[in-house]
């Protein structure tokens, strides 16, 4: 029987919880740096960058047991991101998933050090996976540090503190985009479809795929900061504002954000036809990121 996209977020949602409490669970360090880490970990978070890696793997293949340590992998350094974003140097955020950031709950050392260990140990659970191939690995370790590294996602935090109280054009704001949040959700689609077996010609057309599908789920925050519901959010509505963001809304304006939304998701859909796999979970999580509403 086939499972409802709701019955597939929640069934694979609670196996990340699981993996993710086992591998920091089974750390012997101090305690107060595993309670920090577990603290974001446990935050609430949906796992959509990991449910996305095994979605694009179970595109092409059937055991998603090979994916485990990539999907903590990638969750762990999203979660890492957040803690150092909410930081006072950062977004100065007192709140995160509707409770305490990280640096409320604990302290800034804490924080910023439980940070630098999900980050470093996001790698130490690929190379430990008995499950992959030294090849797969290599490969797997090299993406997910040019995705996160300072080509990646560091690279688009910066572009995007330099560019608060700025006027940037469309494209500017897309780049920054495309590297502040579409190079993790890059990783999860390639990754998947690499341990899945995709082909080369597969692979180019889901890059492209991952390209627009980071500027849907970028697109569709931008709205919810304007529209969203501060409950669902798990924090306050209009911070893009009073941070003085780049934002869709504020380039296009609302109608113009939403209509920006549907082109991406036209040519995301499109880049899935020609990596033969429309009717795949990929398609569907599209339509979700698309209309998610926190």
């Amino acid at each position: 029987m086939q499972l409802t996209m709701k019955e597939y977020l929640t069934s694979r949602k609670q196996l990340i919880d699981e993996i993710l409490e086992q591998y920091i669970g089974s750390l012997t360090i101090p305690q107060n740096l595993k309670e920090s880490m577990m603290y974001s970990v446990e935050a609430g978070g949906k796992r959509l960058r990991p449910i996305l890696l095994m979605a694009s793997f179970e595109s092409y293949s059937e055991d998603v047991a090979i994916t485990l340590s990539s999907a903590a992998a990638l969750e762990m350094i999203h979660t890492y991101s957040l803690i150092h974003d909410d930081l006072p140097a950062m977004d100065d955020d007192d709140f995160r998933r509707g409770q305490p950031t990280n640096h409320k709950a604990f302290d800034e050392a804490t924080a910023i050090l439980a940070g630098d260990a999900l980050l470093t140990y996001s790698f130490e659970l690929i190379a430990k996976d008995s499950k992959l191939s030294p090849i797969q690995k290599a490969k797997l370790i090299m993406l997910l540090a040019e995705a996160s590294g300072p080509k990646g996602m560091v690279a688009g935090q910066i572009l995007d503190m330099q560019a608060e109280d700025k006027s940037i054009s469309l494209t500017e704001m897309e780049q920054v985009h495309t590297l502040k949040t579409g190079e993790l959700l890059r990783f999860a689609v390639i990754a998947g479809a690499y341990l899945g077996g995709a082909t080369e010609e597969q692979m180019t057309h889901l890059k492209t795929f991952a390209y627009y599908l980071g500027l849907i789920f970028q697109v569709q925050d931008d709205i919810l900061d304007i529209t969203g519901d501060e409950e669902k959010l798990g924090k306050r509505v209009g911070s893009d504002e009073v941070n003085l963001k780049s934002t869709y809304p504020k380039l296009l304006g609302l109608d113009g954000a939403v209509e920006k939304k549907e082109w991406y998701v036209t040519k995301a859909k499109e880049a899935l036809e020609r990596a033969d796999i429309a009717g795949s979970l990929l398609m569907d999580l599209t339509l979700f990121f698309s209309q998610r509403d926190h």
